[in-house]
């Protein structure tokens, strides 16, 4: 009997030591499914119990009072000047509805402070002629200039056909949008030859419609930086006053248009043995015209250009634009007397050496 006994008791623990592995494993078995499954699921959603929390913390601590920092403000004066005052930081109970209100004037403020207003293309025509020794010299000075002009812009140079790839090179690396343009007719003065390379360039734009404000940008031209934001304001034509340097006389020439605020009412003129010259006023540095002229005359109430007009852009324009002197606007608006753009005139003799292009042996 007690060995009986004994034995029964053996296969009792057994079964009972069988049984705990069994919900052990089952236990085991459902969380590894449920945590496989649970892996799936999105993580940016918040559980119930999360929610709830949320809930009550947030009836818990709304009527709490909030600190607001009253930050500085600037103030102009009539003068320009700019004043600054400063505020304490004080705290204030700002109730829900004022919260909410200010939030969505924060959410107006934004969305009218991205609107940006697109600025208007400039196209800068550069014609490189082929007499220039230091014409590499210039065009990289040029480059580093155009290069502080905010975009767009799109610089056109025009050059003879030539055996150098140097101003090709330039543009190249001057991280400008650019057009290069290559002449393949051959001059023996050098002033027939640049007036073809403008008006080439100019039949580019009318071929391709480019819109923009056109400006003819000489190798020699040194430029206040604020002369491109005035151009682009310009709507049909545009002048201004520039100053001629010669680098052997100890004179500056004024030229361009006299202006009472923006409207021209005369014109600065080049004189010669004390009689005034006959030529156009409107020096080819010294106004700018909107490119929709070229390609698009019946919207400025212009007929459509004809063979002669065609062959001769520059003429045309300048006629155009002194027809009716009520479209040429003078820039700058506040004060057309100011100067932003400078003409260096350099002899070819009077280059440095360094400058010049090496002589074939």
């Amino acid at each position: 009997m007690v060995s009986t006994a004994v034995s029964m008791g053996s296969s009792e623990r057994s079964k009972k030591r069988v049984q705990l592995w069994k919900k052990a494993v089952v236990q085991f078995s459902l969380c590894f499914v449920m945590g496989f499954f649970m892996g799936f699921a999105p993580g940016g959603k918040a559980s119930f119990f999360s929610t709830n929390a949320a809930a009550l913390n947030q009836s818990q601590f709304s009527p709490q009072p909030v600190e607001m920092l009253h930050l500085s403000t600037t103030q102009n004066d009539g003068a320009g000047n700019s004043k600054t005052s400063s505020m304490a930081e004080t705290p204030v109970e700002v109730p829900a509805r004022s919260r909410e209100l200010e939030t969505a004037d924060i959410v107006q403020e934004g969305e009218n402070e991205a609107k940006l207003v697109p600025r208007r293309l400039l196209i800068v025509i550069t014609p490189a002629g082929s007499e220039n020794p230091a014409g590499g010299v210039l065009l990289r000075r040029l480059a580093y200039t155009l290069r502080l002009v905010p975009p767009p812009l799109l610089w056109i140079v025009v050059e003879s056909q030539t055996d150098s790839s140097e101003a090709s090179e330039i543009l190249r690396k001057t991280g400008i949008m650019y057009r290069h343009l290559v002449s393949k007719e051959n001059f023996t003065e050098a002033a027939a030859e640049m007036e073809y390379q403008r008006n080439l360039a100019l039949s580019h734009i009318e071929h391709h419609k480019l819109s923009g404000i056109v400006h003819f940008a000489a190798l020699s031209n040194v430029y206040d930086l604020d002369f491109f934001d005035e151009l682009r304001d310009i709507e049909v034509f545009g002048a201004w006053p520039m100053a001629s340097l010669s680098a052997n006389k100890n004179k500056v020439i004024m030229e361009g248009p006299v202006c009472d605020s923006s409207q021209v009412i005369g014109w600065h003129l080049k004189k010669v043995n004390n009689e005034t010259e006959t030529r156009s006023p409107l020096h080819i540095s010294g106004f700018s015209f909107n490119s929709s002229i070229l390609w698009d005359p019946e919207r400025w109430g212009r007929p459509s250009s004809n063979q002669d007009n065609s062959q001769n852009s520059i003429k045309f324009v300048k006629e155009v634009a002194l027809e009716d002197e009520s479209k040429l606007k003078g820039i700058p608006q506040e004060d057309c007397s100011r100067i932003m753009l400078w003409n260096l005139n350099i002899p070819v003799g009077k280059i440095p050496r360094y400058h010049q292009r090496p002589t074939p042996l």
